[in-house]
Order: structure tokens, then sequence, then C-alpha cells
């Protein structure tokens, strides 16, 4: 028998995500942030015998929780994903890669790894909500008269058209390397330990909150570390339940979000 018991809002409960999600209500949620393990690190909570299954289990388990339409952003590494059956359970829109050039060379008998997967899944087939102009970066090349929005030429297929420069920007796309990844001098930086293992820099987590959700939605973070993802809804006016299971990240968590308000800076 499914359990509607719906868990406080705008909180960071403490506890194991897989337990805490029966007490989430189904049809309930509008967009789910897990940057949860990638089975990569001797971190206790990281060590995982199959990232692939323990993330199908994962989708399995965010299904019946998403609202049709929902989306969810599930990171990892490369083949996060890789032979699992999530067909039978969400839709995969896009592979975003996260690409970050500046990370250290990791051994000298294979290529560095420069970028994270951030897998976007929808229920069903059409998103409830994807807010493009809340998104948009700065275009890459200079247009003659581009603040006029005058027509230049493009090639589509061989053939020419005509296409408009936006002034508010373009897509993003799937390739996103216009955000860095935090660094022992990056002043939202929670503590050292939780760099790069736990701590995603606050725009990246931003893009995929103002994209995927609108104000007063409810969006789940299972995996919530040192709260960057409810520091974000709260400043943009989504509502958000977060778990995690280190009571020390919890409490770094509350001490951002009471350092935040609507709008404000949350950095410690």
């Amino acid at each position: 028998m499914t359990r509607n018991i719906m868990l406080q809002r705008n909180t960071i409960h403490c506890g194991d995500t897989f337990s805490l999600l029966k007490e989430v209500e189904d049809v309930s949620v509008d967009l789910i942030v897990c940057d949860g393990p990638y089975g990569v690190t001797d971190e206790s909570w990281d060590r995982i015998p199959s990232i692939q299954e323990f993330n199908l289990k994962l989708i399995e388990r965010f299904t019946p929780k998403l609202k049709d339409g929902g989306a969810l952003y599930l990171f990892g590494k490369p083949d996060c994903i890789d032979f699992i059956d999530y067909r039978r359970f969400l839709n995969l829109r896009s592979k975003i890669v996260w690409y970050q050039p500046s990370r250290l060379a990791q051994g000298r008998i294979s290529y560095t790894n420069n970028y994270d997967i951030i897998c976007y899944f929808i229920k069903g087939k059409r998103p409830q909500c994807y807010n493009l102009d809340a998104i948009r970066v700065a275009q890459l090349v200079e247009l003659e008269h581009r603040d006029r929005c005058e027509n230049v030429p493009s090639v589509t297929n061989g053939k020419f058209g005509k296409t408009k420069y936006n002034p508010k920007g373009k897509n993003p796309g799937d390739v996103w390397g216009d955000i860095k990844q935090l660094t022992y001098k990056s002043k939202e930086l929670v503590n050292r330990k939780a760099l790069n293992t736990i701590q995603k820099p606050e725009k990246l987590i931003e893009r995929i909150v103002l994209a995927s959700s609108s104000p007063g939605d409810l969006v789940l973070d299972p995996f919530a570390g040192v709260g960057t993802c409810p520091v974000v809804c709260k400043r943009h006016q989504r509502d958000f339940i977060g778990f995690e299971g280190e009571p020390g990240f919890v409490k770094a968590a509350n001490e951002r979000l009471h350092g935040c308000s609507d709008g404000s800076d949350s950095r410690l």
C-alpha cells in the first residue's frame, strides 16, 4: 500500500535516502536534482558495488514521486547509466556534459576525465516546464547590428535561410563549459572536505532549477550535501525537500539556509 505522508517542506531531513523516499507523497514532485554517489572514491558514502544498478534503483524509486512531465537531473561519471534499462521508468532527453578542462591529470596510462555527465530525464513524453529564457547564455559570436536583431544568414542542410539574433542570448546546449568547478579559493565553498566530491557550484544548480521548475514548485534533493540545491531553491522561491545522511553536512546546510533569504547571498 502506498504511503501518502508528505515530509515537511523547506527542510533537510537527516537519514537514508531510500527510507525517506517512502515518506514522499506520490505524484507530488516537480523536479529532482540528484547529485549522489559516483562510486569513484574511498569515502564510506561513495562505496557502491555497481553505480549503474544503484542509479537504476534510484530512478525506479523516483519515478512514482514525480508529476507527469516532471524532471530528474542525475549527476555522474560518463558510464553512470550504461547498460541499465531506465526506459521502463523515464525518458532520457539529454546527456549534458559539464566540461572541466582544468582538472588535474589522473595518471599516465589513460586520458584525463575532464567532464561529468548530467542525465536529464522526463516522466512522460514532454516536460511540464522548460524555461529557456531563464537560462540563456551570451552569444559567442559578434553579429553586426545585433542590438537591432537584424536578420543574419545561416546555413542549414546546405540551404541558406534567415535567422534572428535573440537579445536574451542562446540556448546553453548540452555542453556546459561556462560554469567552473569550485576551488579552495571559492567564496561559496563550505569546507575543504566538500570540494569536488560533495559541493557543486550554485550557478550549476541554479541553471537546472530555473530551467525545469517554476516559483512554488517542489524540488527534491535526495543527496543534499551541504545544501547548495536547497539554497538555490530558497533564493528563487521554490519549495524543497532535502535528504542527507551525514549530520555534519546537515548542520552546514542549515547554516547556509539560515544565512540566506529570498534573493540574497548564501555564502558563509
